[in-house]
């Protein structure tokens, strides 16, 4: 964990300490990043509605493993049609 993720999950920048932009502006990083961080800190802790961390990356991954599945059964599909064709033609 960074001084970003820090930042964002102790909620230090909801407590009024500092605002959202004068915090983001001490850790170097934008105002709309750091926004974002807070508010996925608060879905990760269950405060808001939404995916955590953990599920978007694990969304990501079987999207990723679906897409490739997907090519997989094309080429497949491709290939069986190539062959079918090779058998019934006449040599």
């Amino acid at each position: 964990m960074d001084a970003r993720d820090s930042a964002a999950s102790s909620g230090s920048a909801r407590t009024g300490d500092e605002s959202v932009t004068a915090l983001a502006k001490s850790l170097g990083i934008s105002q709309p990043c750091l926004s974002n961080r807070i508010c996925q800190a608060a879905i990760d802790v269950g405060h808001l509605d939404g995916l955590s961390a953990d599920e978007q990356k694990e969304l990501a991954e079987l999207r990723r493993k679906a897409r490739q599945l997907e090519l997989e059964n094309e080429i497949r599909k491709r290939a069986a049609a190539y062959f079918a064709r090779e058998n019934v033609l006449p040599k």
